[in-house]
C-alpha cells in the first residue's frame, strides 16, 4: 500500500508555524509522507500544491482566527477543481462555537491547542486513506 500523503499548510497572513512545523514533523516520523508549503499560503496556492503534489490530505494550522473563511476556501476550490477527494483538516485557535460550521463546510477534523500530537498521527493514520491513482 503506498504510504499517506499529506500537505501542512500555513494559510493567510499569520506568521507563526512552529506548530505547522512539530506536526509535520511528527507526521513525518509516523510513516506519513509530507510537504510542508511554508507561510503566508493562499488557498488557490494550497489546492495547487496539493494537486500537484498528490496528497491524500491537507492539514492548515489557522492562529490568525481567519478560520471561517480559510477552511472553506480551501475546500470549495478543492471542489472546483475535481479533487474533493483530498481530505482537509487543521488546527489551531479555533473556538468551540465555530468547530460545527466548519465540520458542515466539509473539514474531517479539528484540532486545538494541547492536543497530543501522537493523537494527530494517530488520528491522520486512521482516518486518511492513501489514493490510488
Amino acid at each position: 500500500m503506498d504510504p499517506i500523503r499529506v500537505l501542512v499548510a500555513k494559510p493567510g497572513l499569520d506568521g507563526h508555524d512552529r506548530g505547522a512545523k512539530v506536526v509535520a514533523r511528527a507526521l513525518r516520523d509516523g510513516g506519513i509522507e509530507v510537504t510542508y508549503t511554508g507561510l503566508h499560503q493562499t488557498p488557490e496556492q494550497i489546492v495547487d500544491s496539493a494537486i500537484s503534489e498528490n496528497v491524500d490530505a491537507i492539514g492548515m494550522s489557522i492562529l490568525s482566527g481567519a478560520h471561517l473563511t480559510l477552511f472553506p476556501a480551501v475546500i470549495d476550490l478543492l471542489k472546483e477543481r475535481e479533487a474533493q477527494h483530498i481530505m482537509v483538516f487543521g488546527g489551531g485557535v479555533i473556538p468551540a462555537d465555530d468547530h460545527g460550521v466548519l465540520y458542515a463546510s466539509g473539514v474531517a477534523q479539528i484540532f486545538t491547542p494541547g492536543t497530543p500530537i501522537r493523537d494527530v498521527v494517530e488520528w491522520v493514520r486512521n482516518n486518511v486513506a492513501a489514493v490510488t491513482v
